[in-house]
């Protein structure tokens, strides 16, 4: 029972993940098929635009790749399919065996029901028993061996149908299988007739190869050229932006020089007027300190003499029986103790005062020097800013790379560095950059926020715009025409110029970036 719990559960699972890979397959295919039918429609473009070109090769070799992923993933899905049917026909086999068990014991149970079907005998069955409880057992079994019945019926009936469903499921397998197969051959014929196009081409440009050598030569020297007055630029840049730092510097420490003069003149006569002020803060505060000395030790005379006079009381208290002068005595000697309580009460309140303003006067000095720190720092600021001292702020070029977005979204057709031509094999193209076939009339735009350096136009009559990033600078090449000046202001997306056409027909953008003297590699900086 185990066993067959097991084959069970082996077997959906394997449905399950049948279907889910089946699925994510087919969605893949049809993404592959839009992508084929998006490169199909540029091709048939670019045929009518331009001449033999590397772009158009270029695009034919990716379609025909996409084709082989597509009839990859077919055969992929065929497998699945003939794995399902295979796992469908176990299934079927297993269950017509419990289906044929199911059977026979059914039968068994019907022909001991034939035997005792009277009704008369199921009577006699339960009117044989010996008693009451027996008669009532019997009459629960009769009953239970009929539902028995029923249930081993409708076992049959279930398992009948879940065959049924199996054998549909293998069927509907049997009939994607045919399906794809079809498909396949289909994709194995389209697959064919774009290679003999592939063919075609490449044998196009064989014959056209002398024609087509000599313009990539020619293509090679101007870039050469073109290398040559990048460098000549940044050299010149370098060496203004070298003169210009020094100068800068120079006017920068002198204006440190002359600003740090003011500011130390205004800190010296903050300082005096707060002298001034501090001397007087410090005569008031020891004002404050003598005058509160002088009524603490008046309060505390004060204070001693009414001790004193409490205890002349306190022995007028004590003589009360003696004559009438001496009670007298005893009275003024309490008014003036009064008077002596009020007087040290007073005093108190002075000291108190006296105490607070000389703490008053404290802090007065204290907030004073504060004060004094505060305006010299504000006038050593003031100074630096009338005298136009401002700090260095550093470009961002380098800390937005690999976040910089494309001058122009097209196809790239040739890569950094020493690259082989994809077709004439004796020729090694250097490229300083990459190069992005674009459909006619898209603008090239500007990656990072700078300054236009150069517009330089080339020998064969396209335009060059290079931007300066700090010591980074781009490169547009290849522009039938531009749409900046030398020394404009650009930012991030700002129009360049239009990318113009190349020798071979297509519309082609030469985009370099340069650190310093060095090239390097764009699709490191741009996404």
């Amino acid at each position: 029972m185990i066993k067959k719990l097991g084959i069970f559960v082996g077997i959906f699972l394997c449905g399950f993940l049948f279907s889910q890979k089946k699925e994510e397959l087919q969605k893949q295919n049809v993404e592959l098929k839009k992508q084929i039918a998006s490169i199909n429609t540029n091709l048939a473009k670019t045929q009518q635009d331009s001449k033999l070109s590397v772009a158009y090769l270029n695009e034919v070799n990716k379609k025909i790749q996409l084709r082989e992923k597509v009839y990859t993933n077919t055969q992929k899905e065929k497998r699945l399919i003939e794995d399902d049917i295979f796992l469908r026909q176990l299934e079927i086999n297993r269950q017509n065996k419990e289906l044929a068990v199911l059977r026979k014991n059914y039968a068994e149970v019907l022909v001991k029901a034939y035997k005792n079907k009277g009704v008369q005998n199921k009577v006699t069955f339960i009117l044989s028993s010996k008693n009451l409880g027996q008669a009532l057992r019997r009459v629960q079994y009769l009953k239970d061996y009929s539902d028995y019945q029923d249930k081993k019926a409708a076992e049959i009936s279930d398992a009948a149908k879940k065959l049924l469903q199996n054998v549909a499921l293998k069927q509907k397998s049997v009939k994607d299988k045919v399906t794809i197969l079809s498909n396949q051959e289909k994709d194995l014929v389209t697959i064919e007739a774009e290679k003999k196009q592939k063919e075609s081409l490449l044998q196009d440009f064989k014959k056209n190869e002398v024609q087509l050598t000599a313009e990539l030569k020619q293509k090679q020297t101007e870039s050469k050229q073109l290398e040559g007055q990048i460098r000549s630029i940044i050299a010149e840049e370098i060496k203004i932006a070298k003169a210009k730092e020094e100068a800068n510097r120079k006017a920068e420490a002198e204006k440190v020089r002359l600003a740090k003069i003011a500011a130390e003149r205004e800190k010296a006569k903050i300082e005096a007027e707060n002298k001034a002020r501090m001397e007087a803060l410090a005569l008031e505060k020891r004002k404050a300190d003598e005058e509160a000395k002088r009524l603490k030790d008046i309060s505390d005379k004060k204070a001693a003499e009414e001790v004193e006079r409490a205890k002349i009381a306190a022995l007028a208290d004590s003589k009360k029986t003696e004559d009438t002068k001496r009670a007298a005595d005893a009275e003024k000697t309490e008014a003036r103790r009064a008077t002596a309580a009020n007087d040290a009460r007073i005093a108190a309140a002075n000291a108190k005062n006296a105490a607070e303003k000389a703490a008053n006067a404290r802090a007065a000095e204290a907030d004073l020097v504060k004060k004094t720190d505060e305006e010299k720092k504000a006038a050593e600021t003031k100074a630096m800013t009338n005298y136009g001292v401002s700090s260095v702020v550093g470009n961002n070029f380098a800390a937005n790379r690999g976040k910089m977005g494309m001058p122009a979204y097209g196809t790239i057709t040739h890569r950094f560095g020493r690259q082989p031509h994809p077709v004439f094999k004796n020729i090694v193209e250097e490229n300083n950059g990459i190069k992005i076939s674009v459909k006619k009339g898209t603008v090239a735009k500007c990656v990072a926020p700078g300054t236009v350096s150069r517009v330089v136009a080339s020998g064969d009559g396209s335009k060059m715009v290079m931007v300066k990033h700090g010591d980074y600078f781009t490169v547009y090449a290849n522009l039938s025409n531009t749409m900046v000046s030398a020394n404009q202001q650009v930012s991030a997306g700002t129009s360049i110029g239009t990318i113009g056409e190349d020798f071979d027909g297509t519309y082609t953008l030469d985009f370099q970036i340069w650190n310093d003297r060095s090239p390097v590699d764009p699709l490191g900086w741009i996404n």
